[in-house]
């Protein structure tokens, strides 16, 4: 999970909370200390740091909590709002035609996030297109391309020149007509040099960039501050994407510099795949931390894994427990495109799957998608009425799929099991129509 140490931390502070017999003074104190003590630990600088302990505090002292709220519910609820101002204002990029101009220090994964970037506009609908405006770092040509070619889509850049501005040039002629998105990759340094800033200057001027985006590694912790400060000041950056926030402990840091400079964060990569990318939106980024989920990046997620199916439709029909192979097949294939298991996890309440070890995740996901092979050998009939399938078939529907008879009966065990759980689950008309409230079925 992206910031592990700091979301184990804080649940504690949020169970020690939840448990608690009483809410005074003495807790109080006690549980801002756990919270200084983890935001810390994930590399936060020390005055916003201070800042948020004294305003936690003072608010679980002297506010009252809202009627029908507990003092518990309430100083939790505190506690996630204050950890929400601290990453500031969330910014929807808008889902137009424009062009992005994309810096960053050496190392920091520009241009792969350019690939990433390139995908989500795909996934939206949009045409987007890649600039190779890097001229200087060795092989930066070939790697956009390859980049390009990964995630299919157009490429332009110059390898026999190190004009940059004349390359960018060239290809914003190029994709003027025929693109939506042109996203424009740009050289990276060491450090912020002159030479790079009159660069970057000159490509502004040629672009004329709808947003100019910071690609800033998140394993840099503090450091970002003054990188996000002096990229802001050159050019005025207009969002930051911060790569590599699956696998740091630093985190906090680029969490904490980025929000300090006042440019807001619009992605996070959180994986090395090109989907392993998502919009930062602070309020569910905390959710997850505290171990209260993400349903709305949850449904987002199973939207766009459904490829134009209903995902509505296919959600009633498993919660009314009137569903056949056919449904359970569009559930494992909605998972299978949401990502891995454990960032799934992540954005169910209260970490509905958060005990399973990452192991059991990948056990879990390897039999999902053999049983999804097993399905494939079976016929129209079968799938539509599960009950057909006896012996005989059994041996038929394994050889094609490559599979033991036993894994064909571990499937239709499966099934029947989580028949039996859907229809106890339709017979409580309360914990149903609560479910179907939170997950906007019923407004």
């Amino acid at each position: 999970m992206v910031l592990d140490n700091l979301g184990d931390s804080l649940r504690r502070t949020i169970k020690k909370i939840a448990n608690a017999v009483h809410i005074d003074a003495k807790l109080v104190k006690e549980i801002v200390k756990d919270i200084q003590r983890a935001l810390l630990q994930a590399d936060v600088n020390v005055r916003l740091v201070v800042q948020l302990s004294k305003k936690i505090e003072q608010r679980a002292l002297e506010e009252k909590p809202p009627a029908g709220m507990s003092n518990r519910e309430h100083v939790i609820r505190i506690v996630y709002q204050e950890l929400v101002n601290l990453l500031g204002e969330p910014r929807e990029l808008s889902i137009k035609k424009q062009v992005i101009m994309m810096v960053g220090l050496y190392g920091q994964g520009k241009t792969t996030t350019c690939g990433k970037l390139a995908t989500y506009f795909k996934k939206k609908g949009l045409r987007p297109v890649l600039i190779a405006g890097d001229v200087h770092r060795p092989a930066a040509y070939e790697q956009l391309q390859q980049i390009a070619d990964r995630v299919e889509v157009p490429f332009y850049g110059n390898k026999n020149t190190k004009d940059a501005v004349a390359v960018i040039k060239e290809g914003l002629d190029k994709f003027k007509r025929s693109a939506d998105v042109i996203i424009v990759d740009t050289s990276g340094r060491h450090k912020l040099e002159e030479d790079l800033i009159e660069e970057m200057k000159g490509i502004f001027k040629v672009t004329k960039p709808d947003e100019k985006f910071l690609v800033m590694d998140a394993a840099m912790g503090q450091q970002s501050g003054p990188q996000s400060k002096a990229f802001n000041e050159a050019i005025g950056i207009t969002g930051i994407i911060l790569t590599k926030l699956d696998g740091t402990a630093k985190g906090g840091g680029a969490l904490s510099a980025a929000a300090e400079v006042g440019a807001p964060i619009i992605f996070v990569g959180t994986g090395e795949h090109y989907t392993d990318f998502e919009k930062f939106e602070p309020q569910g980024f905390i959710s997850r931390l505290l171990g209260m989920g993400d349903i709305k990046s949850l449904l987002e997620k199973a939207e766009e894994s459904m490829h134009g199916k209903d995902a509505e439709k296919t959600a009633r029909r498993l919660m009314s427990g009137k569903f056949n192979l056919n449904d359970m097949y569009d559930q494992m294939d909605m998972l299978s495109g949401m990502g891995p298991l454990s960032k799934v996890a992540e954005m169910l309440p209260f970490g509905q799957m958060g005990k399973m070890k990452d192991v059991d995740m990948n056990e879990t996901q390897n039999k999902l998608s053999r049983f999804k092979v097993i399905m494939d050998s079976m016929t129209a009939e079968e799938r539509k009425n599960p009950e057909l399938v006896r012996a005989t078939r059994v041996k038929r529907i394994a050889r094609g799929a490559g599979v033991d008879n036993k894994d064909v009966k571990e499937l239709l065990k499966y099934y029947n099991m989580t028949k039996r759980m859907m229809k106890g689950f339709s017979s409580d008309r309360k914990l149903r129509k609560n479910l179907m409230r939170q997950l906007q079925f019923n407004k």
